[in-house]
């Protein structure tokens, strides 16, 4: 993917989950996600933040954060979070086509909004459709990042990962295979999907999430 493709899918992405959280009502925007103890709103407020993040922006927050990762993305829900969750959706509609990023490889874009998408979709039942060049893209990124970043480099160690809807297959050992999102959900520490995942080596990886 070119440096073009890689900000086409996130806007779209971007522009996607806005459309599905249009009609929502109060109550859901409450549910839990997949993300730790936010919700709904709160993985939105997130997005919005880290859309709207700057390199330099980054620096100057991680570092009035105490370089403190957890630290660091509480402060931004916060700052992002309106008190109606139609306000935080017009905002990040809003936000969709920016190009700010922090200090990070790019293919780390496509990680954020597929899986915060699927932390927002899937405990309200929406059904995500994601462009699986692009969710390969994210998990070789992930597969190749050390824990420390925020990657899946020790978790996959000595594992083979397969996805079967494109052409991806990293790593030797025990098998994982399955669709290209599960597999990066599952590389970003989201266990609900291991139960989607086949071969010998899934036991492995829920060892180590």
């Amino acid at each position: 993917m070119t440096t073009y493709d890689i900000w086409a899918a996130v806007h779209a992405e971007r522009r996607a989950l806005a459309s599905d959280l249009d009609d929502l009502t109060p109550e859901r925007w409450a549910t839990p996600s997949l993300c730790g103890e936010w919700d709904v709103h709160d993985v939105l407020a997130h997005q919005l933040e880290t859309a709207k993040e700057t390199r330099r922006r980054f620096v100057r927050r991680f570092a009035a954060a105490g370089f403190d990762f957890d630290r660091y993305n509480q402060r931004g829900v916060r700052a992002e979070r309106r008190a109606d969750p139609t306000e935080t959706l017009a905002a990040f509609r809003a936000a969709s086509a920016l190009t700010a990023t922090p200090p990070a490889p790019l293919a780390s874009r496509l990680v954020e909004v597929f899986v915060h998408g699927e932390d927002i979709r899937r405990p309200l039942g929406i059904q995500g459709d994601y462009p699986v060049e692009g969710v390969a893209l994210a998990i070789r990124h992930q597969a190749g990042v050390g824990a420390g970043l925020g990657g899946a480099k020790q978790l996959v160690k000595g594992l083979r990962i397969r996805a079967t809807d494109t052409d991806l297959d990293l790593g030797e050992g025990p098998l994982v295979e399955g669709a290209a999102i599960a597999l990066l959900l599952v590389l970003c520490g989201r266990a609900v999907a291991l139960g989607e995942l086949g071969g010998p080596g899934p036991e492995t990886l829920a060892g180590r999430i």
